[in-house]
């Protein structure tokens, strides 16, 4: 594990992150910058637990017996040197503490020690202390599901002579122990039951309720394959500012007030309104997918089916796809250094000055080393980038391009084209950034009303998606970025809707790729 580095939450803020004696330090970044924001950091002890010979074998004898051996309660595993720095006090029988060097298949576990609040004097308490913590976790677990995996393949009696490629795989895991913060009496059962952490051990317990360490909640994990599958909304929100007295907005290494006059509204609410030519959110107005007011979660379960009849086909009622100008996806990818985003185009052929900076929103969610004093008049002129119009245009118009899209000509041809995407009941179009810069055209689709539906062999489910693609900029193609863009559009069809079981592609018959 590296002494120091950055993490990247999906909500945009960044995270500094320190080894410290038995643990980690997490510290957030922008608490300079937004007055709304986690809290300036928490401290987390993660370790590695040593199975002893005695343990290890009598978990091989009980999978001799019957039990199925995919995925093991815990395995052997050592540091790169061939042994653990292992704690005097065993905690368990037959698990040992070691010193945590880099991930384990399962043999980790954690827990969040201290937690650094911000002056009562500046922000209200959070709403909901449980909700606070679960977003503590969800940060941490999102640092730890990005360091680099370990293998996959597991040892057990029967395949101990197998090839490695051969082994059975088991599932990544992190266990989350019952101490300090979580000490709660009833604070890993409300995390259990928001789907953050869970247990093999789904039985009542003969324990009372009023024990504080009843039988069946030593066990809780989180599993990678369980993680990436739940929508970062649930549980990343912001605290909200009690009052906010100074007048203008300043970032680190800005220019001095009194040089850049700025006016601010301030709500009977208390929160502070930007002036309309200052943007630092999310390029438009409808704000970033974690903007809430409430300071909630801005998650909600989507709705029971209702079915209805589109030429003939039976399928669900479709919800109402994200707005015009709307970030729908957004995560910062580590192997290329940029943050990754999906919005839905913007109709008018000149973008107004609230849509016109994507680039701000971006550079603001670096981390705090790489954080530049960007205003509004260093980006880019709205009046002089082309508008989505113009980009799908001259995307359009490309060769390689009109070869498979077919939709090359003036720029009336696109925007017929578009619209007719935006008054799809079952598809919408997408715009793919880096960094802000636009470099792709998507349309996200249902497979059951689309023509594909009629064309697939077998049943097709009620909600699966396709995905149309087409990469415009000569500069952002390539073998190192299609499989980040192409991930991350299939993370978003499994967050949009849990009951999406299949993702589709359409490859033409002479596609030479």
């Amino acid at each position: 594990m590296s002494a120091s580095s950055t993490v990247h939450l999906p909500n945009g803020l960044s995270l500094s992150v320190t080894a410290v004696f038995g643990g980690v330090s997490f510290k957030l970044n922008e608490m300079a910058i937004n007055p709304s924001v986690l809290p300036p950091g928490w401290t987390i002890v993660i370790r590695t637990e040593q199975v002893h010979l005695n343990s290890q074998h009598e978990h091989i004898s009980s999978s001799q017996s019957g039990t199925s051996s995919a995925i093991p309660s815990r395995e052997t595993s050592s540091s790169p040197s061939g042994e653990l720095a292992v704690e005097e006090s065993n905690t368990r029988e037959g698990l040992r503490h070691g010193r945590f060097v880099k991930p384990t298949l399962n043999n980790d576990c954690l827990f969040i020690s201290s937690i650094s609040l911000p002056s009562s004097s500046q922000f209200k308490a959070a709403t909901s202390p449980t909700r606070q913590i679960a977003m503590l976790l969800y940060a941490t677990l999102w640092w730890y599901f990005h360091q680099p995996a370990p293998d996959p393949h597991i040892s057990t009696e029967e395949s101990k002579v197998t090839p490695d490629s051969g082994k059975p795989k088991g599932e990544w895991r992190v266990y989350i122990k019952r101490q300090g913060i979580f000490k709660g009496k009833h604070l890993l059962q409300k995390l259990e039951r928001m789907g953050l952490i869970r247990t093999t051990d789904s039985f009542v317990g003969c324990g009372t309720a009023d024990v504080h360490d009843a039988t069946g909640w030593t066990n809780m994990f989180t599993s990678r394959r369980a993680f990436w599958q739940t929508d970062p909304r649930i549980f990343l929100f912001k605290l909200s500012p009690r009052h906010i007295t100074p007048p203008n907005f300043e970032f680190p290494g800005s220019p001095s007030r009194d040089s850049i006059p700025v006016t601010t509204d301030v709500s009977s609410t208390g929160i502070v309104s930007p002036p309309e030519n200052m943007h630092f959110g999310s390029p438009n107005r409808h704000g970033d997918p974690f903007t809430s007011g409430s300071n909630l979660p801005t998650f909600f379960p989507p709705p029971p089916p209702e079915f209805i009849f589109t030429n003939g086909i039976r399928h669900p009622l479709r919800q109402k796809p994200p707005r015009q100008g709307e970030v729908f996806y957004t995560r910062y990818i580590p192997s290329l250094g940029q943050i990754l985003s999906f919005r839905v185009p913007f109709l008018p052929s000149k973008l107004s000055s609230t849509l016109g900076n994507l680039q701000i929103y971006h550079k603001k969610s670096r981390s705090a080393p790489s954080i530049s004093p960007t205003t509004y008049s260093e980006a880019m002129d709205p009046e002089d980038s082309p508008s989505d119009l113009e980009l799908l245009s001259r995307w359009m118009n490309n060769p390689r391009v009109n070869k498979a899209w077919g939709v090359a000509g003036p720029q009336s041809v696109q925007e017929n084209f578009l619209q007719a995407q935006f008054n799809s009941r079952h598809s919408f179009p997408a715009f793919g950034c880096w960094d802000g810069r636009p470099f792709g055209y998507f349309e996200i689709y249902w497979v059951k009303e689309d023509t594909l539906g009629r064309l697939v062999p077998g049943s097709v489910g009620n909600y699966d998606r396709g995905i149309h693609c087409l990469v415009g900029e000569e500069e952002f193609r390539g073998p190192h970025r299609a499989p980040v863009w192409l991930s991350a559009l299939v993370h978003f069809c499994w967050l949009a809707d849990s009951r999406t079981e299949t993702v589709m592609m359409e490859p033409r018959v002479d596609n030479t790729k």
